[in-house]
């Protein structure tokens, strides 16, 4: 058995043929117990509670704020233009020039 990534982006609607072959692959996986080895250890409750605090600041910090801009038509109509998830695209892209103090100076330049 072999690790399988994929990547879907905002909005992307899931691969039918795909989505049965991992299916397919966790249903053949199932018949098989799990042996746990002295590198992976059963996890136990207080691992669980950590994982589960750790799991909850990481869902803090991915929380996203409602906010209300105004953008150029032609502007918004590009980004409607990609489809369902379009807001998700549009803050994606304002991330990435926030996160990239160059393209941000050039961005504040052309004020």
């Amino acid at each position: 058995m072999a690790i399988i990534k994929s990547m879907v982006k905002v909005g992307q609607k899931p691969n039918v043929k795909e989505m049965k072959r991992i299916k397919a692959e966790l249903d053949e996986a199932a018949k098989y117990p799990i042996v746990y080895t002295n590198d992976c250890p059963e996890v136990t409750p207080e691992a669980l509670k950590e994982f589960a605090m750790l799991a909850a600041e990481r869902n803090m910090r991915k929380k996203r704020q409602t906010v209300t801009i105004r953008l150029v038509p032609d502007c918004l109509s590009k980004y409607k233009s990609l489809g369902k998830g379009y807001t998700g695209i549009m803050a994606d892209v304002l991330k990435y020039v926030a996160d990239n103090p160059k393209l941000l100076k050039e961005a504040c330049d052309q004020q």
